[in-house]
C-alpha cells in the first residue's frame, strides 16, 4: 500500500554497511537482495540512522530487534507488489509483514514486464486474491467490497484470502493500480479504518494514508479467525517497536527494551502462544 511521499526528496544511492544476521531470509529480503545485486549504485537511505546495519532488521545493531521476529500461521496471505526503491529503504513496513506473516510473497513492480511467479500465485487455486486499495480510484463500482464476504466478491469456501498489496508512495501506488491490468479481474477491498495512522517515519499528508504493514495489520483482522486477528495485533505492536527503535537510533538513544510499546508485544505474542 501507499507510503507517504517526500517531495523534493531524491533517492540517491550508495553502499550500505550490513552485518549479518541469523535469521532466514524471506520474501522481502530475498527482493532486495535481487534488487541490490543488478544495481549500478547501491541505496542510500536519507535521513535514517547512519552507519551498519542489521541484515535481519534493518536496524543498527545496538538496536537490533532479530530476536523480537514472531512468524506466525494464518489462514491469510500477503502479495506485495513493490515499487523499484522500496525493497531498499531501511524504513519500509512490507519487510514487517514478511517477519510476522508466515505466508508473505514480495515481487518486484514493472509497467512492462510481470514475473511469472507472481502470475502463477494469482491463479494459484487455494488463494482467492483481494486488491487493496481505496474504492474511489477503482475503474467499476462493483468491483469494490469492503468486507471479505459481500456478494459476489466473497471469499469463497475452500479459499484463503490473497491480500494484494501496492507498496510505494501513494502517487505510484496510484499508477501502480492503473497499470497493472493483470489486477483488474479481482475485487478490490477498500478499508475504511477508524483509527488515524500512527506511522511515524514517514508521515503523508493525509492522517487516512497509512503504510503497509497498518493496512495489512486491518486486513488480518477482517478475516475473522482467530489466529488472523491475533496476528493482526501482533503486526501493529511490531510495528510500534520497530518505529521507536528506528528513531532511537537516528536520535543516537539508546533502545528501552521496557518501554510501553514492547510491553505491549510482548503482551500480544503471549496471547498467540
Amino acid at each position: 500500500m501507499p507510503s507517504s511521499d517526500t517531495p523534493g526528496a531524491p533517492i540517491l544511492l550508495s553502499q550500505l554497511q550490513t552485518i549479518g544476521s541469523s535469521l532466514a531470509p524471506h520474501a522481502v529480503s530475498r527482493l532486495r537482495q535481487a534488487r541490490l545485486a543488478r544495481s549500478t549504485r547501491p541505496f542510500l537511505a536519507r535521513g535514517g540512522p547512519r552507519g551498519e546495519r542489521c541484515e535481519g532488521c534493518r536496524l543498527r545493531p545496538t538496536h537490533c530487534m532479530c530476536q523480537l521476529r514472531p512468524e506466525l500461521a494464518t489462514r491469510a496471505g500477503f502479495c506485495l507488489l513493490m515499487h523499484d526503491a522500496e525493497p531498499l529503504k531501511p524504513s519500509n513496513t512490507g519487510w514487517l509483514i514478511a517477519d510476522v506473516v508466515q505466508h508473505c510473497f514480495a515481487y518486484g513492480w514493472s509497467r512492462t514486464e510481470v514475473a511469472p511467479q507472481l502470475l502463477a500465485l494469482l491463479n494459484d487455486p487455494q488463494w482467492q486474491p483481494f486488491v487493496v486499495f481505496p474504492g474511489e480510484y477503482a475503474d467499476r463500482p462493483e468491483r469494490v467490497v469492503h468486507a471479505l464476504h459481500e456478494g459476489q466478491a466473497a471469499l469463497q469456501p475452500g479459499k484463503r484470502p490473497l491480500f494484494v498489496l501496492l507498496d510505494a508512495t501513494w502517487s505510484e501506488a496510484r499508477k501502480m493500480f492503473r497499470k497493472s491490468p493483470y489486477l483488474d479481474r479481482f475485487p478490490v477491498l477498500s478499508l475504511h479504518p477508524d483509527q488515524l495512522s500512527r506511522y511515524q517515519l514517514r508521515r503523508s499528508k493525509r492522517d487516512d494514508h497509512f503504510c503497509t504493514s497498518e493496512v495489512a495489520a486491518l486486513c488480518l483482522e477482517l478475516v475473522g479467525d482467530a489466529s488472523d486477528m491475533r496476528a493482526g495485533q501482533v503486526l501493529e505492536s511490531y510495528l510500534g517497536v520497530f518505529t521507536e527503535r528506528y528513531l532511537q537510533a537516528k536520535n543516537q538513544q539508546s533502545a528501552d527494551a521496557q518501554s510501553e510499546a514492547h510491553q505491549r508485544l510482548r503482551e500480544r505474542m503471549g496471547a498467540t502462544s
